[in-house]
């Protein structure tokens, strides 16, 4: 941790920035104040819609390019020590365009949107060393190869001629971090760059990141909505809510006694995370039976589900990837399953699987006895009213065309259930359960928030009441407080209807959170299975123990201890 007295290289003063629709005027960032001191890591921490990332686009001004103004303050941005520094909101495109990238580095949430699909990651570092120095081409890959090698990614050499499609999510993110210091910048923003990655990749990026600030003395300014990031991370922490500061201090003084009541709500989100079951259920009752009698409501055995592998040249190959490798589980009545791994473990294809979203290779599916896999076209259609899913992204699951009530009433509709009265009774029954107010049901999907869309879908799914709801990453792109939200949703909905639950998630913490039992998944086989807390508490597998090692604790002092997650071997792609 730096020094309190140091020098900042950053002061934003009274920065205000607002963006304009029509006749409609929206502020975003209302007349905020803070500095970055040279040589630490200040975190910027708030939900969605707090503001934190168009500060992070006002400095370098590229909120403009967004449809944004800056309306008053500075930002004040002093490269050396002991030199003036530069009011960047005055500075003329020219001078703005010879910071970013050079003294200034950014990182988004996103990789695979900041790169340019239509050229290697070799070229585009190259690029970015060639638009402010003089060096050749050769020498400018050189110098890409190099940087891929500093951020750990596995065969830099050969990775320098692959495109970003072919590599994963951990990767693409190293090759942004890569261009980012192409060119030793004196200050990096790094807007939630780990917040779509699994936790070990997470963990690995936020070692490397702590590396590099260590090696080279860069400052860093960190956006993220991850309280358990900010502890593992940050010396200070601004609190930002509804586009204003609430709170700043250091890490330890802010997580030992946070003063706003806003800061002590993310906080005991964040550390849920700990809990057997979230607090307000925990003493609801196990519907299912726990010595495991009676016949199971879901098995699964031996089950296989493969893809081709694409050949060289015009060859067709016979190879196949199994992507599910003779998997075999049981979920009982009312019992909540989770199955974790990280990308690429085959858990989500292992739903999918399931509900026949995709097709299996071999093995055997029976939900209450049917055999799903003997199923005509026509039978499965009317089994899938008692099974439903609830994907990842509640956004890409709704039609941006159709209200909220359409939305709900779609299976009703579809499968004969309901219409006119009954069917509109149905709907705001669905919507009041989830937590929609029924006034909200004529609006398009854009109008709500992402925990709203989240909401949306659950009650969508529950539409036909089904035996079976598995959820893919349900809860993986909300904030903190809002997961658990959703979270204590599905608990209370499980425990008042008897809902059974395959839950599918990246993050064993969350896992920790809401299910029964648990399944730990590893390039398709599912290598541990067990209660949840005897697999927390004991885990048996290496691979399970490395999952428990990279959640992000929200705690300063635990967090501060040497760790170094075991980096796993980064898929073959």
């Amino acid at each position: 941790m730096t020094g309190t007295h140091a020098e900042p290289i950053l002061t934003v003063e009274d920065l205000r920035v607002a963006f304009a629709d029509r006749d409609r005027r929206t502020v975003a960032v209302d007349g905020i104040s803070f500095s970055v001191r040279r040589g630490e890591t200040l975190s910027i921490v708030g939900e969605s819609g707090s503001g934190k990332s168009v500060t992070a686009l006002a400095i370098l001004r590229l909120v403009e390019l967004a449809g944004g103004s800056i309306e008053t303050g500075k930002v004040l941005f002093a490269e050396t020590a002991g030199t003036p520094p530069l009011d960047l909101v005055g500075a003329d495109r020219s001078t703005l365009r010879g910071l970013r990238g050079r003294a200034v580095s950014m990182v988004f949430q996103e990789p695979m949107s900041s790169l340019n699909p239509a050229h290697t990651v070799g070229d585009q570092i190259a690029e970015v060393v060639r638009r402010h120095e003089r060096v050749d081409k050769a020498e400018a890959m050189r110098r890409a190869v190099a940087l891929l090698g500093r951020v750990h990614l596995p065969d830099a050499e050969r990775r320098i001629t692959s495109y970003p499609h072919e590599l994963s999510g951990g990767m693409q993110q190293r090759v942004m971090i890569a261009m980012a210091l192409a060119l030793k910048p004196a200050l990096l923003i790094a807007d939630e760059p780990t917040t779509a990655l699994d936790v070990t990749i997470q963990a690995g990026i936020l070692d490397l990141i702590r590396e590099l600030k260590a090696e080279t003395g860069m400052s860093v300014l960190f956006i993220t909505h991850d309280m358990g990031v900010v502890a593992e991370l940050a010396d200070r922490v601004v609190v930002m809510r509804h586009g204003r500061i609430v709170e700043e201090n250091d890490v330890a003084s802010l997580f030992r006694a946070p003063e706003h009541p806003y800061t002590r709500q993310l906080l005991a989100a964040a550390t849920m995370a700990g809990a057997r079951r979230l607090p307000a259920i925990a003493s609801a009752p196990e519907t299912f039976a726990a010595d495991g009698a009676g016949a199971p409501l879901l098995e699964v055995r031996d089950l296989v589900t493969q893809y081709p592998v694409k050949g060289a040249g015009f060859k067709r190959s016979k190879t196949h990837f199994r992507a599910v490798d003779g998997v075999s589980l049981d979920i009982r009545s009312g019992e909540i399953l989770a199955i974790v791994g990280e990308s690429g473990s085959g858990k989500s294809t292992l739903g999918k699987s399931i509900l026949r979203l995709v097709e299996p290779a071999s093995g055997g599916i029976r939900l209450a006895g049917t055999d799903i896999l003997g199923l005509k076209k026509p039978e499965l259609r009317r089994l899938r009213r008692h099974m439903q899913m609830v994907f990842q992204d509640p956004f890409g699951s709704l039609n941006p065309r159709r209200t909220a009530f359409s939305q709900i009433a779609e299976p009703l509709v579809i499968h004969g259930v309901a219409k006119g009265a009954d069917l509109a009774d149905r709907v705001e029954g669905l919507a009041q359960r989830v937590g929609i107010p029924v006034d909200m049901l004529a609006r398009y999907p854009h109008a709500f928030s992402g925990g709203q869309r989240q909401r949306l879908c659950i009650a969508r799914a529950l539409a036909l009441s089904p035996k079976l709801i598995v959820a893919d990453e349900a809860v993986s792109a909300l904030d903190a407080s809002i997961r658990a939200q959703v979270l204590e949703l599905m608990l209370e909905l499980q425990r008042e209807m008897g809902l059974t639950y395959l839950f599918i998630s990246h993050d064993i913490g969350v896992v920790r959170q809401i299910s029964d039992r648990v399944g730990v998944m590893y390039r398709g086989r599912l290598v541990e299975l067990g209660e949840t807390e005897a697999v927390c508490s004991a885990p048996a597998h290496a691979y399970t123990k490395t999952l428990l090692d990279a959640v992000p604790v929200a705690d300063p002092a635990a967090a501060r201890r040497i760790r170094r997650v075991a980096r796993m071997a980064e898929p073959a792609v």
